[in-house]
């Protein structure tokens, strides 16, 4: 799989934070609201935004408006994505090793 390293490594620095990590496990259980993301993680609003635009722009997560609220959920096709470029980037290459 060939993949730019610049969107590999995006997809690694969505998942290099603890606080970011901390988001993606609260979302396991399903979609939250960011005021309730807030709320758990203790995270001021502006902290919150900034840490869910890099999950959305790695394409792990993904967001929606309902009326003035933004809502969170973890995308399948992201996740899988990763998980993919995970185990694409660390198979051995036994062809050409020397």
């Amino acid at each position: 799989m060939e993949e730019d390293v610049t969107k590999i490594a995006q997809i690694f620095k969505a998942l290099c934070d603890s606080n970011r990590v901390s988001i993606v496990q609260l979302l396991k259980t399903g979609e939250k609201c960011a005021c309730d993301i807030s709320e758990e993680l203790g995270l001021a609003q502006s902290k919150l935004s900034y840490h869910m635009k890099i999950l959305c722009e790695s394409g792990i997560v993904e967001c929606w408006y309902v009326g003035k609220w933004t809502h969170y959920k973890i995308n399948t096709v992201g996740s899988e994505r990763a998980i993919s470029i995970l185990v694409s980037l660390t198979a051995l290459d036994t062809e050409n090793s020397s």
